[in-house]
C-alpha cells in the first residue's frame, strides 16, 4: 500500500506574531491619527519656531525666533468663556486648551519702558514706530493666520513673559510648547487691516496699582486685550469699541495703557486713570479714556497742534502729575516731539521713522530705570502691512534687520 503524503504545517508561532504586529501597527496609527485630531494645529506651530538671530552676551542680545501659529489657538473659546480677570485665570485656560491640562504652562511680566509715534510719510504711507525697553531677553515674531472672523496678524513677544530664561536659548521639547501661549502676550503688532496697537507701561499710583476694573463686564488681561484688538478690529473707532466691551485687569501688578492707529491715519491713546497718580491707588476705581490725535488739545498745546501722536511710560490725563519730573519717559517724550514736529509728523520713509526710533535707543539714553535695553524696534507700515524690525539697536547692521509683511 502506497504512503500518503502530507502537507507541512504552518507555524502558528508566526501566525501569532504577525497578527500581533498588525495590531500593533494599527494601534500605532490610531494614535498618531488620534494625537494629529488632538494636537494637530499646535504640532504645526511648535515645528515653525525657527531661531532666525544669535543670541550675543557681550552686547546682552537675546536670540530671535519666527514662529507661525497654525489655526485659532483658542482665542475664540477665550472670548466666549468671558475672557479672564487674572494672569492665573488666563494660565488655566492656556493650560486647559493647548496642552489639554497634561503639561503646565505660565506667564510671567515685568516692569517694561517704551517709546511710540505715528507718523506719515513723504509718499502718503502711514507708520507707526515702537520700542521696546526692557533687559536681555528672547523675542519672538508670531504670525496668525486669519479665519472665523479674526484678522491675520503679525506681533511681537517677549519670551521671558512666557517663563523662558533671557539667559538661555529656547531649548527641548517643553520650551516649545511653552512657546504655544505666544499668541497671549503680544506687546505690539499689526494685523492685514492696517491697525496697529502697542502696549505700554504707565507706573500708576504710589507704588504701581494695576488696573483691576470690577463691572458687571467680561474681563481681560493686559495682552490679551491687545490680541483682541489686533485680531477683531480694522479700525481706530472698532478697537476703541471692542475696548469699551471689557473689564481691564492688568499683569503682575503693573499698569499699562495703548497706543492704537489704523490706516486712515486715526490714531487714539487709551489709558485707565482714578483722580491724580498720588490718589490713583484703587485700579478698581479706574475709568478708561480716550484720547485721540484729532482731539486732544486738552490734554496739552502741542499735542492739540499735533496729528501725530506719541507717547511713553506716564498718563497724559491733565492734572495727573504735581509736575514734570514725576512723568517716567517725559525726557523720551520731549525727544520724540522735537524730532517728529521738526517736519509736522511727516517722515522721509520708514528708514527715518527708525530714525527716531535710534534717538531714544536706552543704550545712548539717560536711563533712569532699570530697563537699559531696546531690546527691538519696529515700524508698521500701516498702508501696505509691511514691517521693519530690528533687534538690540543693531540699527546699522542689515543682517539684523527683518522685513516682515502681511
Amino acid at each position: 500500500m502506497a504512503a500518503t503524503q502530507t502537507k507541512p504545517r504552518k507555524h502558528t508561532g508566526l501566525k501569532v506574531l504577525a497578527i500581533v504586529l498588525a495590531v500593533l501597527v494599527i494601534l500605532i496609527c490610531a494614535l498618531v491619527t488620534a494625537v494629529s485630531v488632538v494636537w494637530g494645529n499646535e504640532i504645526s506651530t511648535a515645528v515653525s519656531l525657527t531661531k532666525v538671530r544669535d543670541r550675543d552676551d557681550a552686547h546682552e542680545d537675546g536670540s530671535v525666533y519666527t514662529m507661525t501659529v497654525k489655526g485659532g489657538f483658542y482665542f475664540d473659546e477665550y472670548i466666549e468663556q468671558g475672557g479672564a480677570k487674572s494672569d492665573s485665570e488666563l494660565i488655566t485656560f492656556i493650560t486647559d486648551h493647548i496642552t489639554k491640562g497634561l503639561i503646565d504652562m505660565g506667564l510671567q511680566t515685568s516692569e517694561i519702558a517704551c517709546s511710540a509715534f505715528t507718523a506719515v510719510t513723504e509718499d502718503g504711507d502711514r507708520v507707526f514706530g515702537r520700542n521696546y525697553d526692557f533687559s536681555k531677553t528672547n523675542t519672538c515674531i508670531v504670525y496668525t493666520d486669519a479665519g472665523n472672523g479674526r484678522h491675520a496678524t503679525v506681533s511681537t513677544v517677549d519670551l521671558q513673559f512666557l517663563g523662558i530664561d533671557g539667559d538661555k536659548d529656547v531649548e527641548g521639547l517643553m520650551d516649545r510648547v511653552t512657546c504655544l501661549a505666544a499668541p497671549f502676550a503680544p506687546l505690539d503688532g499689526m494685523n492685514d487691516a492696517g491697525l496697529t496697537c502697542g502696549i505700554f507701561m504707565s507706573y500708576q499710583g504710589e507704588e504701581t496699582t494695576a488696573t483691576d476694573v470690577d463691572t458687571d463686564k467680561p474681563d481681560l488681561t493686559s495682552t490679551t486685550m491687545l490680541r483682541l484688538i489686533l485680531d477683531y478690529a480694522s479700525t481706530v473707532e472698532e478697537a476703541v469699541a471692542l475696548v469699551e466691551k471689557y473689564d481691564m485687569h492688568d499683569s503682575a501688578q503693573t499698569s499699562f495703557h495703548y497706543m492704537i492707529a489704523d490706516a486712515t491715519g486715526k490714531s487714539a491713546i487709551l489709558e485707565w486713570t482714578n483722580g491724580t497718580d498720588l490718589t490713583d491707588n484703587d485700579g478698581s476705581k479706574r475709568v478708561l479714556n480716550v484720547i485721540y490725535n484729532d482731539d486732544d488739545e486738552r490734554i496739552g498745546e502741542r499735542e492739540g497742534a499735533s496729528d501725530f501722536q506719541w507717547i511713553t511710560n506716564f498718563i497724559l490725563q491733565p492734572g495727573y502729575y504735581e509736575s514734570d519730573d514725576q512723568k517716567p519717559g517725559y525726557d523720551r517724550y520731549n525727544q520724540l516731539y522735537t524730532a517728529l514736529s521738526a517736519t509736522d509728523g511727516v517722515v522721509k520713509d520708514m528708514d527715518a521713522a527708525m530714525d527716531i526710533l535710534a534717538s531714544v535707543g536706552r543704550r545712548d539714553w539717560n536711563n533712569d530705570d532699570s530697563n537699559s535695553i531696546t531690546v527691538h524696534s519696529v515700524v508698521y507700515n500701516l498702508t501696505d502691512k509691511t514691517a521693519i524690525w530690528i533687534p538690540n539697536e543693531h540699527y546699522d547692521d542689515a543682517d539684523a534687520r527683518f522685513e516682515l509683511s502681511l
